[in-house]
């Protein structure tokens, strides 16, 4: 197995020459005061500039709204602890005996946090060029991945784009069912098109994933062919 620094140089293309800051962004809170919680916080400030500039160089076309979009695709919690489990990070993890033991180094929070840890350790370690340089390296070949703009959006906002551009009216939202202990509430909301006579369901943890999902439906129910009619 290599040692930390010998994988932060394979596998990341850094060297660090502060040793102390590489520890401290392999440390899970569970082991110790000094850990990555103040490294994740710089992290997420430097990967967001980063992928932010990355954007907006290789899509000169997009508008702001579909480099928001990219750039949260790329950034996410499951896009970063994807990334993290290539690169073997879980494995470089120090954590207490009790979060070892529960698997914590393969928990998907955690591969996130502690890369955009690593990623606050570079720039602190090596600066803005260096810490870009491994995020780009890391992030880039990823772009051709991404889907259409429009795929991004949620099921709301795809929904109100679709009914506005052919001129219909935008589709209402009610709570039907709150059930569930009040810290777990499970929500039922619907979504309705009047002037479609199209109503779904949707149901989930919050009022908003609820009716995301009846927007989802509603867009399922209503075929290219269904609205321009």
């Amino acid at each position: 197995m290599l040692s930390a620094a010998q994988w932060a140089e394979t596998r990341l293309g850094h060297a660090f020459r502060d040793a102390a800051l590489l520890e401290a962004a392999l440390t899970h809170r569970s082991a110790g005061k000094r850990n990555y919680e103040r490294l994740e916080f710089l992290g997420d400030a430097v990967l967001n500039f980063t992928v932010a500039v990355l954007l907006y160089r290789e899509y000169p076309e997009a508008d702001e709204g579909d480099l928001s979009r990219y750039r949260a695709a790329l950034v996410s919690g499951s896009s970063l602890a994807t990334l993290a489990a290539e690169l073997g990070l879980g494995e470089q993890l120090r954590m207490g005996g009790g979060e070892l033991k529960s698997g914590g180094y393969r928990r998907s929070s955690i591969l996130a946090d502690s890369l955009e840890a690593l990623f606050g350790a570079v720039y602190l370690d090596g600066g803005v060029v260096a810490a870009s340089g491994v995020i780009e390296a890391l992030v880039a070949g990823r772009l051709g991945g991404l889907p259409q703009a429009q795929e991004l959006k949620d099921p709301k906002t795809r929904l109100q784009e679709l009914l506005q551009a052919r001129g219909l009216s935008l589709p209402a939202y009610a709570v039907e069912e709150v059930s569930g202990e009040p810290h777990e509430h499970w929500f039922v909301a619907r979504c309705e098109v009047a002037a479609l006579d199209v109503r779904e369901r949707g149901a989930g943890s919050s009022r908003r994933r609820a009716e995301q999902e009846a927007a989802q439906r509603v867009l399922e129910v209503l075929a290219p062919e269904v609205i321009e009619q």
